[in-house]
């Protein structure tokens, strides 16, 4: 596979500025998104490399109408950049794991994995939930890179924030579900918290913490809903003991061969991005 454009790579290895503002946004709401993180150029390339990847690997065969609302949400594929080598110049850009890191206030950033969302025209909504109930990790130090891979309309089912609802623990136990919408719904109703919904222009992307709960709406257009995610996490993770299925499976799939209570320093798990290298 020939090498991305030089013009495209050198995006990728510059820094993206974040100013002390930003970063305490993110610290008090656990969410933010960001304006043109990437160039037009930039995207659109990528929105042709990641679709023409998960064209070659959905195997999903169902009707929207046979599927449940998980089914329904998107269309999801994983690991992308363990595939595509030019997939994994993004997942593992400088430009994003650095942005990760500064938000998180920690030193370097390590992959647990990615998963491309693409959320077909008529695709149903994607519940309330927080990531971090599928993860087996030990600290809240986590962090989704959410890339549009268009500019994202209201109508088309952007991601929404409950503003600061990570310190909420009721619903952490809840997999994305009918029940998980209604009943976080029904909690974050008595709460203060701001609900985000907006759209997403090309080239901005949002940072969500794996404990802030957020959902998105269904894709009323005749569009697909492109998104790439990456999941960051801090270099120093540890594994936790799973506290469910999912963390189990997590834990297998994800870091294969991690002990729980050590760092997770797997093949999988590649550090991308730190301050200085550890001695």
């Amino acid at each position: 596979m020939p090498a991305i454009p030089e013009s495209i790579a050198s995006i990728l290895r510059e820094p993206y500025q974040l100013n002390p503002e930003q970063i305490e946004c993110y610290q008090q709401n656990r969410f933010i998104k960001l304006k043109q993180v990437l160039d037009e150029s930039t995207l659109g390339y990528f929105n042709d490399i990641i679709t023409r990847q998960v064209d070659s690997m959905n195997k999903v065969t169902t009707t929207l109408a046979e599927r449940s609302t998980y089914g329904k949400a998107f269309l999801q594929l994983f690991n992308l950049w363990r595939e595509n080598e030019s997939i994994k110049e993004l997942v593992c850009s400088k430009r994003l794991a650095k942005i990760a890191a500064d938000l998180m206030q920690v030193e370097g950033t390590r992959i647990y994995h990615d998963q491309a969302l693409f959320k077909e025209p008529g695709g149903g909504f994607t519940p309330w939930h927080a990531d971090q109930y599928y993860w087996p990790l030990e600290t809240d130090k986590t962090i989704t890179a959410w890339i549009p891979l268009q500019a994202t309309p209201l109508e088309m089912g952007p991601l929404e924030f409950s503003a600061g609802s990570q310190v909420i623990v009721e619903g952490r136990e809840l997999e994305i579900s009918d029940e998980s919408e209604l009943l976080i719904q029904q909690r974050l109703r008595v709460t203060d918290f701001t609900h985000v919904v907006e759209p997403f222009d090309a080239g901005e992307i949002s940072f969500h913490s794996g404990w802030v709960f957020h959902r998105a709406g269904a894709n009323t257009t005749d569009q697909m809903r492109k998104v790439m995610t990456i999941i960051y996490m801090d270099r120093d993770m540890k594994l936790k003991a799973p506290e469910n299925k999912n963390q189990e499976l997590d834990w297998v799939t994800w870091c294969p061969g991690a002990t729980i209570g050590e760092p997770i320093d797997t093949p999988l798990n590649p550090v991308v991005w730190e301050t200085t290298r550890r001695s």
